[in-house]
């Protein structure tokens, strides 16, 4: 029954492939040697045919949901990440415990910048609403990008109950980070931050703006006046 259930479920999705998306997929999400998502295969599916052939499977066993993410395929993991998001929004506390851990088992196939951002907010940070958020430090300080990316983009969860402390922390922690796609993500962060209570953001980028990232940086004005992102960028604020 588990194979038959796979293989529908793999089938119902590849009716949505398009061979010219999976190319652009490839270039869009950086497949090629020596890139962050190097060897990353792609059918070309869109969002929005995932998500319905996601909401059509929504019972599919945790079992089955792993045994998805685990696959080669980008479209099969994301498919995964949304079933398994749904598992944990839907589930008892329990349930949700045993969402939260499988999750965190497997991050090496959560592995580009959609699938993290499709489901950490969502899994992680709502776990650790009212826990201590000591496993996003540890994420914070793994060598694996993805880990890293995770932990602030999990806090996003905390942002929308305007709870900002964690967010500073991790982007602090991050403030060093090398790799664009996290400079990305903590101004991503920063500036939701900002849209929620402005003083926040601004007392943390007067005390590190001079040595943020350029690319953190410019994600986290963006909304920012005319005026204001100039003398930020200038230095001169």
């Amino acid at each position: 029954m588990s194979k038959n259930t796979l293989k529908n479920i793999r089938s119902a999705l590849r009716k949505s492939a398009n061979e010219a998306d999976a190319r652009i997929l490839k270039r869009f999400f950086k497949t090629g040697p020596g890139e962050y998502g190097e060897g990353d295969l792609f059918i070309g599916v869109r969002v929005p045919a995932t998500r319905r052939v996601a909401k059509e499977y929504r019972n599919l066993s945790l079992a089955d949901t792993l045994t998805l993410l685990k696959s080669d395929i980008h479209e099969e993991r994301l498919l995964a990440l949304i079933i398994l998001t749904r598992k944990f929004q839907k589930g008892t506390p329990e349930e949700r415990a045993v969402v939260y851990g499988q999750y965190l088992d497997h991050t090496k196939y959560i592995n580009n910048w959609d699938l993290v951002d499709t489901s950490a907010a969502h899994i992680v940070g709502a776990y650790l609403q009212n826990k201590s958020r000591k496993p996003l430090h540890a994420l914070a300080r793994s060598e694996y990008l993805w880990d890293r990316r995770i932990a602030i983009i999990s806090t996003f969860h905390f942002i929308k109950n305007n709870d900002f402390d964690e967010t500073l922390t991790i982007a602090e922690m991050l403030l060093s980070d090398t790799h664009d796609l996290i400079h990305k993500a903590v101004g991503w962060m920063l500036r939701e931050v900002g849209k929620r209570d402005i003083s926040k953001e601004n007392d943390f980028l007067l005390k590190h703006y001079r040595n943020m990232p350029r690319t953190m940086l410019r994600y986290a004005i963006e909304k920012f006046p005319e005026e204001i992102r100039k003398q930020y960028l200038k230095g001169t604020i």
